[in-house]
């Protein structure tokens, strides 16, 4: 494997169990279906199983929501769970350089600072799930427990169906 990310450092040194599933990036398949349902197919797992990390602002500041993959963040749950007025979306060059990773390698492990994060609540029906390594081609896949507890995430019903 190449070099450790900041994401594989952090666990490592906060022994948490996981597994890094390494993956060929098609850019062209990526265009088609996005990043995470890239992985999920590359990686042959099913896509509820497999957390897209994303970039929102609220009025107090940036916020990470974890969501599967073949799903969409919706907004105004998010600000709901945040008691915040509303929620956007960081545009993608602010949320490299916000959390230290390139869209589409964003992990929830490891960014430049601990951020207030919500994870979906479909987490919980999952052993394990799979979220970015920290660099395109690259999933963790970790303990939906591990996930919420080293993160400090708050659940919420964040994710809507996808179109």
């Amino acid at each position: 494997m190449k070099a450790a990310t900041p994401a594989l450092v952090t666990l490592e040194q906060l022994g948490i169990d996981y597994v890094a599933h390494t993956f060929d990036h098609d850019a062209a398949i990526t265009d088609d279906i996005g990043y995470g349902r890239a992985a999920a197919h590359a990686l042959g797992v099913e896509e509820d199983r497999v957390y897209k990390t994303l970039l929102a602002q609220s009025e107090n500041g940036p916020v990470v929501a974890i969501v599967p993959v073949n799903t969409q963040l919706s907004l105004k749950a998010l600000a709901q769970v945040l008691k915040a007025k509303r929620c956007e979306m960081v545009a993608a060059r602010d949320a490299s350089r916000i959390t230290g990773y390139v869209v589409g390698g964003i992990s929830p492990f490891g960014q430049k600072r601990m951020l207030p994060t919500v994870v979906d609540e479909s987490a919980v029906l999952h052993t394990t799930l799979f979220v970015s390594g920290g660099r395109r081609g690259l999933d963790i896949e970790v303990g939906a427990d591990d996930l919420i507890a080293v993160l400090h995430a708050m659940l919420g019903a964040i994710a809507t169906a996808s179109d």
